[in-house]
């Protein structure tokens, strides 16, 4: 049987895995606009890729959904959020942009400015 000490340690033990584990201390956000709207303009397929990026290896990136911006002409949307940085939105984006934008921008920095809006 564990003492309360112990107990309180293993506790605060697993939220730290759990909170490491979400990603919730990265320093890189990336958000992809799941809004009824966005998803019919493709966007499942589009968090399909960073999810599966996050699978293979990809780290210290934090994957969540955003709801509606309003610009619906430039669905799907992607948000990338870096510590220090100002957030970049990407347009327009397809499967193939989003692995582009693991690629080019979460890995080697590349902002790719003709896709941002």
């Amino acid at each position: 049987m564990l003492t309360p000490i112990q107990t309180i340690k293993k506790k605060r033990a697993e939220a730290v895995n759990r909170i490491i584990s979400k990603g919730y201390l990265s320093t890189k956000r990336v958000y992809v606009g799941m809004a009824t709207c966005e998803i019919a303009a493709g966007s499942k397929d589009v968090m399909d890729v960073f999810r599966q990026a996050i699978a293979n290896g990809l780290t210290d990136v934090y994957l969540s959904q955003k709801g509606c911006a309003g610009r619906c002409n430039l669905e799907p949307t992607v948000e990338v959020v870096e510590e220090g940085k100002i957030p970049v939105k990407y347009g327009r984006v397809t499967p193939q942009r989003a692995r582009d934008i693991v690629e080019r921008h979460l890995k080697k920095g590349e902002i790719i400015a003709e896709w941002t809006i």
